[in-house]
């Protein structure tokens, strides 16, 4: 999720993009959102839903105005240079400006400060044609602190993801087999429920088979850390026509139920102690932030960007409410699946072996091929965030060191939990929501300032945010610094009644 969806300089229409974007945000949060809505209530879950799905495409709109600066400052960078190169030739050859100015006024033009440049060449040094990295663009508009905020707020976030990834598939393949084997057959979806000491095969406990789950899930993906992998167009294909079919059975199978009277779900409108968990889930669910600029830069044609980020938005927005509309009617509160494929491995649900196989094992296929380009994300990310200017790293750090940092810790905590609910309610609360809220906003205001700043108060941003107020930003600081103190009251309340 955080590793580049093209190449650079590989072009594509805005509506490929639109897909793209739709891909990238619909993905392993939408899986745990139907036990979320069931959990806080439908009618809270959806105006949550809606709420932050407004906030989240705000916050990707700073974001693009944010990418537009970064260009604009790194185009001007070099115009600036360009020029002292041109004097320094100019000086050294003895030919006077004028002879310049004849022979290559164009060129010469496009040197001049741009105050000085016609209006209407300032709107396209605004172009987003140069992929600048979250990192890159913290960089250029933050301070030391604020750069090191940045990188410990993407690490979390990267950490968390990994964690949820490394529970998501043992847990998948614990469900399926146990389920597969024994008294326990087909009874996956069916409302009982199990406990971790319960039997699996033989002498072998649930907790047990999860753990060797996870054993070999590791033995086989880790090593992938300690190397470079790239996410090929065709894996991206592949994974991408796998979700949707998944997402379309899982839809179409729960109305079929629903339709012939089948349906148990009776969810109450609201429940305020399942909210800390819906929040997190949600802002995990509309995470693409730390993609875009991979994301967008390739768009042959930006110009009307923020209203294809806004349909996106809508039909994300649109999907999400199906799914889980559908979901917590079709299936009582308690027996909805922390991870919802597998309230389809229920033969009373399905009676054909292939789809229950098909979705029980869909996020083993899907997470074990994102779980690499992830790691390797986060290693590089800690090897950017210590990185000296003209230094290197030794070996043993390098190739060691640094995997092993990032591989181990999320292996722990998907060895101590698997409730997969909480570990990507707590991600998306804390990590995600600085990375979906508090930096896009802080990067909108700096680069604001920046802009200001070098290209004087009358420049316009082409890309700039519809919500170019600066109330806007203050509502989201509020709304983010907000989100932090009520997820931890709430998880601390939590404890104190335990």
């Amino acid at each position: 999720m955080a590793s580049g969806i093209t190449d650079t300089g590989e072009l594509y229409s805005p509506y490929v993009g639109l897909v793209y974007m739709f891909n990238l945000i619909v993905g392993t949060g939408a899986l745990t959102m139907p036990k979320a809505f069931a959990t806080a209530g439908w009618l809270v879950s959806l105006v949550l839903l809606m709420f932050l799905g407004f906030m989240s495409y705000m916050t990707t709109t700073f974001v693009v105005e944010a990418m537009a600066a970064a260009n604009a400052q790194l185009r001007w960078k070099r115009m600036e240079k360009h020029k002292e190169d041109d004097e320094d030739e100019d000086s050294s050859s003895g030919v006077s400006d004028s002879d310049v100015l004849l022979q290559d006024g164009y060129e010469r033009a496009e040197t001049r400060p741009i105050l000085s440049v016609q209006r209407r060449s300032t709107s396209n040094i605004f172009e987003i044609t140069e992929r600048v990295e979250m990192g890159q663009m913290a960089s250029m508009f933050f301070n030391k602190v604020g750069v090191n905020l940045f990188y410990f707020c993407i690490i979390i976030y990267l950490y968390g993801d990994l964690a949820i990834y490394a529970a998501a598939v043992p847990v998948s393949l614990m469900q399926v087999t146990c389920s597969a084997t024994g008294n326990h057959s087909c009874s996956v979806g069916d409302g009982t429920k199990y406990n971790d000491t319960d039997k699996c095969w033989g002498p072998i406990r649930r907790i047990d088979a999860y753990r060797l789950y996870l054993a070999a899930f590791t033995l086989l993906l880790g090593p992938f850390t300690f190397f470079n992998v790239q996410k090929t167009k065709y894996l991206q294909i592949v994974t991408s026509l796998m979700r949707w079919i998944a997402f379309i059975l899982m839809i179409i199978l729960a109305l079929i139920r629903i339709s012939r009277g089948q349906a148990e779900g009776h969810p109450s409108m609201a429940q305020l102690s399942g909210i800390r968990n819906l929040f997190g889930v949600c802002v995990y669910s509309f995470m693409c932030q730390h993609s875009l600029p991979s994301l967008v830069t390739p768009i042959s044609k930006k110009k009307h960007i923020s209203k294809l980020v806004l349909l996106d938005y809508i039909l994300i927005l649109a999907f999400y409410s199906l799914l889980s509309f559908t979901a917590i009617y079709c299936f009582r509160n308690d027996s909805l699946m922390d991870m919802y494929t597998l309230n389809f491995t229920n033969c009373e649900i399905i009676n054909v072996a292939f789809v229950r196989y098909f979705l029980g094992l869909f996020p083993v296929f899907t997470i074990s091929t994102n779980f690499p380009i992830i790691a390797v994300t986060l290693r590089n990310n800690w090897k950017t965030l210590f990185h000296r200017e003209g230094g290197t790293y030794p070996w043993v750090v390098d190739r060691i060191v640094f995997p092993a940092i990032t591989l181990i810790p999320p292996v722990l905590v998907a060895f101590c939990t698997h409730d997969l609910e909480s570990l990507v309610g707590i991600t998306g609360a804390y990590a995600g929501n600085g990375i979906q809220y508090l930096i896009p906003a802080f990067l909108a205001y700096c680069s604001r300032k920046d802009t200001e700043l070098v290209f004087g108060s009358g420049t316009l941003n082409k890309h700039r945010s519809p919500f170019h107020h600066s109330f806007w930003i203050v509502f989201v600081l509020i709304w983010g610094f907000s989100c932090f103190v009520f997820v931890t009251a709430n998880i601390v309340l939590s404890e104190s009644k335990l």
